[in-house]
């Protein structure tokens, strides 16, 4: 059996069920299919991301996708450092 996929609307829709109209996690959970700790984990992430929260399939959040890029800047910056200085020393 698969995995089901919600949409970031539909996830924001779900948190707010919950915390805005005071439905129990576990009603809603059991309702749509999913775990109730897959509902927390949703509204933790809502609640540190807002709307970047749920970036999609493949997808990373912007600040996310900043440092990896940052990394990789980081990376090739060394190698192209450790080349110089071979060049140097010859």
């Amino acid at each position: 059996m698969g995995k089901k996929r919600f949409t970031p609307e539909y996830k924001e829709e779900i948190i707010k069920l919950v915390t805005e109209r005071k439905k129990k996690i576990s009603e809603v959970a059991k309702d749509i299919g999913v775990t109730p700790t897959s509902i927390r984990r949703w509204i933790t992430q809502y609640s540190a991301y807002g709307k970047d929260a749920f970036p999609g399939k493949g997808n990373l959040r912007a600040e996310d996708d900043k440092i990896r890029k940052l990394m990789r800047d980081n990376i090739d910056l060394k190698e192209e450092n450790d080349i110089l200085k071979k060049a140097m020393a010859i």
